[in-house]
Parts: C-alpha cells; structure tokens; sequence
C-alpha cells in the first residue's frame, strides 16, 4: 500500500525532520529540495526514502550537520575538495558552484571530491552545471558501506553501483540533456524500494549468496548478501570499475577494497567531475543548432510501440515531474513508517508528521 503526499509538504515535513536533527541555515532546504526532487523526477531510490538512513548516520555521527567542503589542493582549474562527512546535498552544491566559477575562469575545471556523505543523485549536480551554461562529466564511486555489486563475471560483490553522470545545457529550443545512470542494472536503492513494496525484482537483477540469480530483494539483506549485477555484462562492469578508480584515485579518497571497507553505517562518496565552457570550443549558434538538429533526429525514429515516443535522456524525468506535482508523490507504508520513526528519533511526534502530510 501506499500514500501520495504534496511535493510541497513532504518538502516541510524533511525540512523539519533535517532541522530537529541538527541542521541549520539553508542546509534543512538544501536536503529537502534535492530529496523530493529525486521523488519528483521518479527516482524514488534517491528520493525521501533515503532520510532514515541520514538521520540514523546523524545519531552514529558518521554524518556531520553543518560541515562544508573545503579546498585541499587548488591548481587553478584543477581542485581537490573534502566534504567532511557533511551532507552531500550542501557538498555537492559548493563543489560545483566552486567548478562552474573556475570553468567559467579558464574555460575548463577538474574537480575531484573526497569524503562527501551521499551525494544523491548526481544528475542534480549536472543540471546545476547546465543551468549555468556548461557540459559536465561525473565519475562516482562510494566508501564506507559495504560493497553491492558484483563484477562481470563474479559473484561476490566489489563496489557499489557507481554512476556515470553527463549533462548538457540547454537551448531555445531544447531542455537541457541529463543522462545519470548506475552501472548496475538498477540502483540498490531500487531495491530497496521494492522490498519496501515487497514486490519482487525482474530476472538478470540480482545473484544470491550463493550466486544464484534470484528476483527476491531480500537477498541483498541476507546475512551472507547478495549482489547487483552490472548492467550490458562486460560493458556496464568495465564502466563501474574505471568510475571506481578515477574517482577513488583522483579525489585522494581511496577505491574500495578489502582493507579500507569500515564497520559503521556511512555512505561515502568520491567524485570526479570534468566542467566545460563550450562557447569556448565552439560558437553558441553552433552549439544550439547542432543539438537541437540531433535530438530532432533522433526523436524522429519510428517508436516501436506508437504510445510510446522516443524520448531522449532527461525527458522521462521531466514528463514524471509533471504528472507528480499534479497527482503527489506516492510513498509506500515501510518508507512512510521509517520516516515517522526517524521524526520520532529526533523529537518530532509523529501525528505532527501525519497532519503536515494531510
């Protein structure tokens, strides 16, 4: 079973949980609008769903309210920045704002992060990139929990689902253009959210403990777990491993591996983002018309189901938001449970919870 909430007051009812557990200024805020964004957007895996999880890290302290990233190497267009173990919804927004303002500088900036709480879904800091102007690349791997996913051909599970982020800014004619992908087949928060449900995965999705495929979430909670598999066999395990490694490297933050996975609850984040001024390359007029020419194009193709056009990357996002801050966003009874619990946690009474959500 499950509720649809108001973006607008599920919106309140994070900032609140975000303010009782500590948070000030803008940071309650920044937490909310990227949340509910997610849920906006249709990924539910990176959406409100996530902030039982945050709350329960703020308890352990392995999650700090109120830290900021901070430069540790500054070459110009080349920056290091630590995070902190602070939010990554205010990490991610400093570091880019930090990368756009060099790119814009010298037409190009390499920012590698270390040290980020969950940095959520990275195509929001590709759409920050592209509002501004400028095409971005992000690498991304996580430290500190366990590992999800397994390589090609393994059943063991090695890192976690690492994504592959790019963006590009929009024209007259054109939204901007988002692709932000796991490089599992799907992100462990699908799973999540699917036992949650308790519904069951599609095949080819998961291996058991055993490595057997399995379409039962609960062998990703099993104790031994289970594994994610990569998506396009060799292609999505090789893309997930040089994620893991230009992020893990660059950022000075470490890969995972045997001897630096940690015991505690944290989701730690390096990233590698690439920033690029493309009036710098080519004029804005060409930029525009060969964008808008190919999306065109490629939109044309004959859909092989009528109902359903070719859309291009970005566009499901935006035709999800649209149908969701008309109807709600549907929130399931296991995660609307977690959030009263986590409102509780840090002194919300949860029927204050259920009214600001009515």
């Amino acid at each position: 079973m499950s509720r649809h909430v108001n973006h607008d007051r599920l919106h309140t009812i994070i900032t609140e949980i975000c303010s009782h557990a500590g948070s000030k200024g803008r940071e309650p805020q920044q937490v909310a609008d990227n949340l509910v964004m997610a849920n906006l957007m249709g990924h539910d895996s990176h959406g409100v769903g996530m902030l039982p999880r945050y709350i329960e890290c703020v308890h352990s302290g392995t999650l700090n309210p109120n830290a900021e990233a901070e430069i540790v190497v500054d070459s110009a267009a080349l920056v290091v920045m630590d995070g902190n173990s602070g939010y990554g919804q205010v990490v991610g927004e400093q570091v880019m704002d930090i990368g756009i303002a060099r790119a814009r500088e010298y037409g190009v900036a390499i920012i590698a992060t270390r040290n980020s709480f969950h940095l959520c879904r990275i195509g929001a800091w590709a759409e920050q990139c592209a509002r501004a102007g400028f095409v971005s690349m992000h690498h991304t791997n996580v430290m500190g929990r366990r590992p999800l996913v397994a390589p090609y051909g393994g059943t063991e599970a090695r890192y976690v689902t690492n994504p592959y982020t790019v963006g590009l800014p929009a024209t007259d004619d054109s939204p901007m253009t988002i692709l932000d992908m796991a490089t599992s087949v799907i992100a462990m928060g699908k799973v999540r959210v699917a036992r949650n449900k308790g519904d069951q995965v599609a095949e080819d999705i998961l291996l058991d403990s055993e490595g057997k495929p399995s379409t039962d979430p609960n062998v990703m909670y099993s104790d031994p777990p289970g594994a994610v598999m990569p998506f396009g066999q060799h292609k999505g395990g090789g893309l997930a491993l040089m994620n893991e490694l230009l992020a893990g490297i660059l950022s000075g933050g470490q890969t995972m591996r045997g001897e630096t996975l940690s015991q505690n609850d944290a989701i730690i984040n390096c990233m590698l983002s690439i920033i690029i001024d493309p009036s710098k390359l080519v004029d804005n007029s060409f930029y525009a018309e060969e964008l808008d020419a190919t999306l065109k194009w490629v939109k044309a193709s004959t859909p092989i189901d009528p109902d359903k056009p070719v859309l291009v990357p970005g566009e499901p996002e935006q035709i999800m938001k649209a149908e969701r801050e008309t109807n709600g966003i549907p929130i399931d009874d296991t995660t609307w449970e977690e959030l009263l619990i986590s409102a509780e946690s840090v002194g919300i009474d949860r029927n204050s919870i259920t009214d600001m959500s009515a």
